[in-house]
């Protein structure tokens, strides 16, 4: 077999724009860009850039970043692609899903597979190597809850392994990947464990009226609360060839049951959710209360439709959105006495 050269295994691209690789759509240029389409590229890359010193990051769908004008080192974009049964057990269906594969393709896959459990993450942009990092999560349901394993590249040891749910140290939108050991692990498959029968998650109560109506009095079945995902997502988030953005911007915070309580007496209306810590507060209330829902700041702004929603209004830029952030933050903060926390990574 011909011995494959590193430069056939990493063709860079220069200057590089990523505008059309964020969904904030903001402009930025890479320094220097390649397209990682098999496992055997990441070694190569990691020790090129250890080698000379570069800063790497590995992109996904862009769609949890917000990106500086330009990007030093380099910039890979993980498209490693598969998805295939690796094993059965009972009616546990183990399925092994490649990194670069799209998230919101793989919920549709499973669920036309008869393979159930994803349904609650349908839609969400991005890529599967991405959703471990920030332990996406959406209507009662998170990554780590049909997670098996995840496969990983270790910078530090210089070998792919494979990582436990233990191991991942998944919370809330956090995990190893993300404020454990960040930069450590590139992540290039997951192992998934679905199962053959309906597993419903339906303790929204949006989320059970629409699974309701779209099932006519009829039981309640995945592919109905796939539907009502779907549509609920359409509903709130701006499509982001109309607006940019990266989704739900702030994490909605935790507060203590006493903090709880405290805020429930002053503001009745107050929409919160029972948590194992607390009480989660939706942030997006809270940012709406303070009168944010639909204003703009220079070319960026707050969605209309909902105020957990930055959005790029056309030609907007890193800077505007965290000055935007540091405005809503201080509102929030002066009228509840709560911190909002930004959802996206900021980079570099």
């Amino acid at each position: 077999m011909p011995e494959i050269h590193e430069h056939e295994l990493l063709p860079f691209q220069y200057d590089f724009d990523l505008t059309d690789y964020n969904t904030f759509g903001f402009a930025s240029i890479a320094e220097r860009f390649v397209r990682l389409h098999q496992p055997a590229q990441v070694p190569a890359l990691c020790r090129r850039c250890r080698k000379e010193k570069w800063p790497l990051l590995i992109l996904g769908g862009g769609s949890n970043l917000v990106l500086a004008d330009r990007i030093p080192g380099v910039v890979a974009r993980m498209e490693i692609p598969g998805r295939q049964v690796v094993g059965e057990d009972g009616d546990i269906v183990k399925v092994k899903v490649a990194a670069g594969e799209s998230w919101a393709d793989t919920v549709e896959w499973a669920l036309a597979e008869n393979l159930f459990g994803m349904e609650n993450l349908a839609l969400i942009p991005g890529t599967v190597g991405a959703a471990p990092v920030q332990n996406i999560g959406a209507y009662g349901m998170e990554f780590q809850d049909t997670v098996g394993f995840v496969e990983v590249y270790d910078q530090l040891e210089e070998r792919f392994t494979c990582l436990s749910k233990e191991e991942c140290a998944f919370g809330y939108r956090d995990s190893l990947f993300k404020s454990g050991e960040p930069g450590r692990y590139i992540i290039t498959a997951v192992e998934f464990h679905l199962s053959r029968k309906p597993r419903l998650r339906l303790g929204y109560a949006s989320l059970e009226k629409e699974c309701r109506e779209l099932a006519g009095g009829r039981e309640i079945t995945p592919h109905h609360l796939y539907e009502a995902v779907c549509r609920l997502r359409r509903a709130r988030l701006p499509e982001t060839f109309t607006y940019g953005n990266a989704g739900s911007f702030f994490k909605n915070p935790v507060v203590s049951v006493a903090r709880f309580k405290e805020l429930a007496a002053k503001y009745p209306q107050l929409v919160a959710f029972p948590d194992k810590d607390g009480y989660k507060l939706a942030a997006g209330w809270l940012i709406e209360q303070c009168g944010w829902k639909g204003r703009r700041w220079k070319q960026v702004g707050v969605y209309e439709k909902q105020a957990l929603v930055l959005i790029n209004c056309g030609g907007g830029h890193r800077a505007q959105i965290e000055e935007l952030a540091a405005a809503i933050q201080k509102s929030v903060w002066e009228k509840f006495g709560v911190t909002l926390e930004p959802e996206p990574r900021f980079y570099p």
